[in-house]
């Protein structure tokens, strides 16, 4: 049974490694363009959010055993993914700490 949760898991896996390799090449074609970048993290975001209230809310186990399934593999594989969002005062800090030292040019 143990077998079968990583099967499932890893069972996209080459397509997975795949799309991390496209999404890498886009972040390092957009290196130095801060614009180009927010625009791929908002397009990463957006898919997070469609998958996770979509597909995967759908596939939720509706039992105990399958919960339990679930919860080996969030334990297992690495918790559970999150795409967390800069929040504006630390954006600020970090504009400050450049312009002090002489990095940000307006």
């Amino acid at each position: 049974m143990e077998n079968q949760v990583t099967q499932r898991s890893t069972a996209l896996e080459p397509e997975l490694q795949d799309l991390m390799g496209v999404v890498k090449n886009l972040a390092q074609q957009a290196e130095g363009d801060t614009f180009a970048l927010l625009a791929l993290l908002r397009v990463l975001e957006q898919l997070h959010r469609e998958i996770f209230e979509g597909a995967f809310q759908d596939s939720l186990p509706t039992t105990r055993h399958g919960l339990y399934n679930l919860l080996k593999d969030i334990e297992l594989e690495g918790g559970w993914p999150h795409i967390p969002r800069m929040k504006i005062q630390q954006l600020m800090v970090n504009c400050l700490e450049n312009t002090a030292s002489g990095e940000l040019q307006p």
